[in-house]
């Protein structure tokens, strides 16, 4: 392997890894396309909207939110 092949595929992997730690500040702050978990816990929040769990509440950035099973 040349050096320069060497160099390109350094950058190629600091780019993927710039490009990971993005996404995932962005997921953790509520946006792009976070994935929760297939889990049955019910949330009701003041929009009047049930959710599955307090995961897909914060996606949809509801407020008020609280386990259906605390009211």
């Amino acid at each position: 392997m040349t050096r320069k092949n060497v160099i390109v595929l350094a950058m190629a992997a600091f780019c993927a890894a710039t490009v990971g730690v993005i996404a995932s500040a962005t997921m953790a702050a509520g946006g792009g396309n976070v994935r929760c978990p297939e889990i049955w816990a019910p949330v009701i929040c003041s929009n009047g909207v049930t959710y599955p769990n307090q995961c897909y509440a914060d996606r949809a950035r509801a407020r008020g939110c609280v386990r259906t099973g605390d009211i």
